[in-house]
């Protein structure tokens, strides 16, 4: 009886120590606040009314009007406002939704229809992404999704993890879609995933305005299957060169190329982000960079229906 008693109370402790993190809640992670954004489609393709969202302090925008952050939101999403050879088009995969009793983001992968009898007719797989920077509308083309946003904040913070509220509805379907809207549609074999990522950088900029970075902290996984609502699910941050732990994974690597990310310069320009390499483990990070996306592949890639919802994200400390 003795033992069992310890033994019961050394799984307390346990249970204590894992869930004794202190939460630094991320502005508007809360997920209870939403810009509306009423746009009209062009009428060469319909004419209809399109409703955006974004993660911001509550009000409705009405008329076709590039969206900045607005109130302090470091908050951006995959819905767009593009423009295409003057054709206006609205594109939503992120909405606010309802789950475990509070309003969430819902992130959701699905096909936007591009069609006007002779003149236009193409298809473009998007997925619904959160992510903390900035998206630039009117979007103009498909072409160099990431040079159309900047990713990634200030942040000076070593936290231990990234806390949040989630669920995963997968498809049952094995299979991918690819549709950029310029070329055939493709299926690919493969199911997609969800994916949640929090990457600390320490950035700096050459006198010719290139901006590197080496990697400090990296916390991502990935969801093959469905999840039910879980709360305060923990994301660890792993410090300094992980390439050699266990848990590590290829999709975990060092961000460059056609991968890399994009950030303003001091000159006002956006530049790609090249990361060099992995820091000091014991470095102070510059930039934060954090995304929640139904898909976890290249842009313009992915599986209809599959779809994330998340809440409550905040730093562990």
């Amino acid at each position: 009886m003795k033992k069992t008693i310890l033994l019961l109370l050394s799984l307390a402790n346990l249970c204590v120590s894992a869930n004794a993190l202190r939460l630094e809640p991320i502005k508007y992670g809360d997920m209870e606040n939403w810009v509306t954004r009423n746009i009209t489609e062009s009428k060469i393709i319909g004419g209809k009314g399109k409703t955006l969202y974004e993660i911001a302090p509550k009000t409705t925008i009405n008329g076709n009007k590039a969206y900045a952050n607005t109130g302090g939101s470091p908050w951006a999403n995959s819905n767009a406002y593009a423009k295409v050879c003057g054709v206006v088009k609205g594109s939503t995969t992120v909405s606010p939704a309802q789950r475990g009793g509070s309003t969430v983001a819902k992130c959701e992968a699905k096909m936007e229809e591009v069609k006007a009898l002779g003149i236009v007719n193409m298809d473009v797989m998007v997925a619904g992404s959160i992510f903390l920077g900035q998206l630039f509308e009117p979007v103009t083309s498909t072409k160099g999704a990431f040079s159309k946003m900047e990713m990634g904040i200030p942040y000076t913070k070593r936290p231990k993890a990234l806390v949040y509220d989630y669920e995963i509805v997968m498809p049952k379907e094995n299979t991918r879609t690819k549709s950029t809207g310029f070329s055939k549609q493709k299926t690919l074999q493969g199911r997609d995933n969800a994916e949640v990522y929090v990457l600390l950088q320490r950035r700096w900029e050459d006198e010719n305005g290139n901006i590197y970075a080496k990697r400090v902290g990296t916390g991502r996984e990935r969801y093959n299957k469905s999840v039910p609502w879980t709360k305060k699910h923990e994301l660890p941050i792993h410090y300094g060169d992980i390439t050699k732990e266990s848990f590590y994974k290829p999709w975990m690597g060092l961000l460059d190329g056609e991968k890399a990310y994009y950030a303003r310069n001091s000159k006002g320009k956006l530049v790609p982000v090249h990361e060099v390499g992995w820091d000091n483990p014991n470095a102070t990070p510059t930039h934060v960079l954090m995304m929640a996306s139904a898909s976890c592949g290249e842009p313009f890639i992915g599986t209809e229906g599959l779809t994330l919802y998340i809440d409550n994200i905040a730093f562990g400390f």
